[in-house]
């Protein structure tokens, strides 16, 4: 032990070198990966702040690690692949467009934007359904999944084992065990009960992968999650929304609720749906699915003879490879083209500047604009993180509702009454900048009405806030709200 003793000697007194060295290096590496000036502040806030914990959390959460290159690999590839499809497509896109802007003017050039980054093509003959709440979801799925002919592709954050859950589940190996060709892709955070009890069925037709495995080896790429919440079945309709298979979106006996969910989705029939199983098959690629070809009966013919109804749709999708935030830019985009009215429903309100600022200018410019959050949220940390942004909205003249009947899980926008947005995107950084997500972009003037309707209906199980209530708030809330802000552009 004698010859150790001046090793330990030294490491006792200049321990501190390699220590500055390795966090020299890690601050560098944060200030060279050139990402937005707040995020990476509050990244080198919390690594000087938290010595040993801060650079655990940028380990696990902070980090753009290779698995994002090589998504952007895949997107790259991807695109390649698609390229000369979207070409044939140019034309009908591009009338498309002008059919749209005769019904609802500069609004349409929000699906231009999506048209113009490869994201979405245009469609019109869509019918589209609203469906509030899992009470609404769950039997039209059902029996669009038992009607299925050809294919059935599900891809959900959550997915339990439970009531409805196993009620789907098992449908779809009731369809599987006919012959049609059904995949199930789950994310691996937020359906871990599904994979194990999966892992045991050997037996099992459906064909099943978990997206982006957490093990312990892989636990700085848990931060990027799949949160969406898509199915689509013959490649003719489609659903989209903010509702899990669980029964925690269930407002009856069936369900398991502590508290009344309000939750929205809608159901999409036409030649949009090709969009939306685009989206399915980059995804089970990313997934390492076993391959299938989209020309294999999984696309309809585009122009299509199927016209179904007159709503114009599109699907705007990003993920954490992603060139640009696109939610947010086609949700900007739709703001500063609002002429009158502008709804927005949201769990999760942590919104960028650009966000922040648009919602301001357009209640400044005269424009009506209503932001509904819930009054109690599922996440202590973000609620009050969300609670920090209200003071800007007020003194612009942004009126808030806090839900007071259950919690709000809806993620929806409607703008002038003509667009309108519903998927799975939160108004906050994480949704916007680091999970996989997907929005509906639709002009119907039915489907429009009636989320105008129910925005309305929700109102009267909600509490208006005004400047003057928000003021007496008691201090120590208001210095909570302003604590947990620190953290809002790492949530």
């Amino acid at each position: 032990m004698e010859h150790l003793q001046p090793i330990l000697e030294f490491i006792q007194h200049w321990y501190w070198i390699p220590l500055l060295l390795f966090y020299f290096g890690v601050i560098s590496t944060i200030l060279i990966e050139n990402r937005n000036p707040t995020k990476t502040i509050s990244w080198v806030l919390v690594i000087v702040f938290l010595p040993i914990m801060g650079l655990l959390l940028y380990y696990l959460f902070g980090q753009k690690f290779n698995k994002v290159k090589r998504i952007k690999r895949i997107n790259q590839a991807q695109a390649i692949r698609l390229k000369k499809e979207w070409q044939h497509l140019e034309p009908y896109m591009e009338e498309d467009i002008l059919h749209i802007a005769t019904k609802i003017g500069s609004l349409s050039r929000v699906f231009t934007f999506l048209k113009n980054e490869r994201l979405s093509s245009p469609t019109v003959g869509n019918k589209v359904a609203l469906l509030i709440n899992g009470e609404a979801k769950f039997p039209a799925l059902l029996g669009s999944i038992r009607a299925a002919k050809h294919s059935i592709h599900l891809e959900y954050y959550i997915f339990e084992l439970d009531g409805i859950g196993l009620q789907v589940l098992n449908a779809l190996e009731a369809k599987a065990g006919e012959g049609v060709q059904v995949r199930l892709l789950v994310d691996s955070f937020g359906s871990p009960d599904l994979i194990k009890y999966m892992a045991k069925q050997a037996q099992s037709k459906i064909l099943f992968k978990p997206f982006m495995p957490v093990t312990f080896t892989s636990l700085a790429n848990s931060n990027y999650r799949n949160h969406r919440k898509i199915a689509v079945i013959d490649a003719a309709v489609g659903y989209v929304g903010g509702i899990n298979i669980s029964d925690r979106y269930i407002n009856s006996e069936e369900g398991n609720n502590d508290a009344y969910w309000r939750d929205t989705a809608v159901k999409i029939e036409g030649p949009a749906i090709n969009m939306l199983q685009i989206g399915f098959w980059n995804s089970w690629n990313l997934a390492d699915g076993r391959p299938f070809l989209l020309s294999d009966g999984y696309l309809r013919s585009i122009p299509s003879d199927e016209k179904r109804g007159e709503a114009a749709t599109s699907f705007v999708s990003s993920d954490p490879a992603s060139a640009a935030p696109y939610n947010m830019e086609a949700i900007l985009t739709a703001i500063g083209e609002a002429d009158k009215k502008i709804q927005l429903v949201t769990p999760y309100y942590i919104p960028s500047d650009e966000l922040a600022t648009a919602l301001q200018v357009a209640a400044a410019a005269g424009l009506q604009v209503e932001l509904m959050l819930p009054e109690k949220s599922d996440s202590y940390i973000v609620q009050h993180a969300s609670l920090s942004f209200i003071k800007p909205l007020l003194e612009r003249g942004v009126q808030v509702y806090f839900y007071k009947k259950g919690f709000i899980h809806a993620k929806t926008i409607n703008i002038d009454g003509k667009l309108s947005f519903i998927g799975t995107v939160n108004l906050d950084t994480r949704s916007f900048y680091i999970n996989y997500e997907v929005a509906a972009v639709i002009s119907d003037p039915e489907l429009c009405s009636q989320l105008e309707n129910q925005f309305d209906l929700d109102k009267l199980d909600s509490e208006r806030m005004t400047l003057r209530e928000w003021k007496k708030r008691k201090a120590w809330k208001r210095g909570l709200d302003s604590v947990c802000r620190l953290l809002a552009p790492l949530l």
